[in-house]
C-alpha cells in the first residue's frame, strides 16, 4: 500500500484548481504526506489568497512564497523549512513558463530574453531547488519534476518550451547521478496535454486534446489526480529503484507513430 505518513514534502507551482501540482498535492495528503505549499507572490496578494483557500483541506503546515527568479526567497524558503521540519522528503517541482510570444511562429525569431526566461523558470529552477533541498535531505528522498513530449518531439506553438523542457530532461538525469549516493532519486513525469493555467498560453490546446483522445491507446487524456497518483508513486518506497527517468502518464500516445 502506498504510504507516505511521516514524509515531509514541499509542492511548487500550484495556480489553481486546474494545476498538475493540485492534483499531485492532493494524492501526497491522501497517501499521509505532511504537506508544504510555495505560491508565487504578487504585488496585490491576490494568488496567495487564491491558493491559499484552495488548498486549506489538505491542512499544509507550511505555506511561502517562493519566487524562484528571486535568490533572497529561495533562500527564505528552505531556511524556513530547515527551522520548522529540519528535513525534507519529497520535492514536487512543476514550474515553467515562457512568454506567449515565443510559443508561436517561427523558432528562430525566439527572442534573447524570452529564451533565458524560459530555461531560468522551467528549467534551471529544478536544478537550483534541488541543489537547496539536498542538504535537507538527510534521509534521502524523491523528487519529481514536469515534463511535455515537446521536449524530444517538435510540436506545434511550444517552441521554446520545447527547448526548455529538453534540458529539463537531460537535468533530471544529472541530477540522479549526483544524488543517487545520498539515496536522492530525480524523475520526470511526461504528462499528457491537459486544460491548465500554463497549458492555456499554447496555441490550439484543445486541437491536441481532441487529437489525443483519437489516436491515443486509451483513447482519452489523463487528468491532474492520474498525474497526482503517478507522482504519489515515484515519491514512495514502491518506486525505490527508479531514477533518473521520464515517465510517461498521457494514455499511450508516446508510443503512436501517428
Amino acid at each position: 500500500m502506498l504510504n507516505l505518513t511521516g514524509k515531509n514534502a514541499l509542492v511548487t507551482g500550484i495556480a489553481n484548481n486546474r494545476s498538475i501540482a493540485w492534483g499531485i498535492a492532493q494524492q501526497l495528503h491522501k497517501a499521509g504526506a505532511n504537506l508544504g505549499i510555495t505560491y508565487l507572490p504578487d504585488e496585490r496578494g491576490k494568488m496567495e489568497k487564491k491558493v491559499a483557500e484552495l488548498v486549506e483541506p489538505l491542512n499544509p503546515s507550511l505555506f511561502l512564497p517562493c519566487n524562484v527568479q528571486d535568490e533572497d526567497q529561495i533562500k527564505s524558503t528552505f531556511e524556513t523549512i530547515r527551522e520548522q521540519w529540519e528535513k525534507l522528503d519529497i520535492l514536487i517541482h512543476c514550474l515553467a513558463f515562457a512568454s506567449k510570444d515565443d510559443l508561436s511562429g517561427d523558432f528562430s525569431q525566439t527572442s534573447r530574453s524570452g529564451f533565458n526566461t524560459a530555461l531560468e523558470i522551467s528549467t534551471y529552477s529544478l536544478v537550483q531547488l534541488s541543489g537547496a533541498a539536498k542538504p535537507l535531505m538527510t534521509e534521502g528522498g524523491s523528487i519529481v519534476t514536469l515534463t511535455y513530449l515537446g521536449g524530444v518531439r517538435a510540436i506545434p506553438n511550444y517552441n521554446v518550451m520545447g527547448v526548455a523542457k529538453a534540458g529539463l530532461e537531460m537535468s533530471v538525469r544529472y541530477l540522479a547521478a549526483e544524488l543517487g549516493p545520498q539515496n536522492i532519486r530525480v524523475n520526470a513525469i511526461s504528462a499528457g496535454p491537459i486544460r491548465t493555467l500554463a497549458s492555456s498560453a499554447v496555441g490550439g490546446i484543445l486541437d491536441m486534446i481532441h487529437h489525443v483522445e483519437e489516436v491515443a491507446p486509451l483513447r482519452r487524456t489523463v487528468t491532474q489526480l492520474e498525474v497526482g497518483n503517478a507522482a504519489a508513486f515515484l515519491c514512495s518506497d514502491l518506486s525505490s529503484g527508479i531514477t533518473g527517468q521520464i515517465l510517461y502518464v498521457d494514455a499511450g500516445y508516446e508510443i503512436m507513430g501517428m
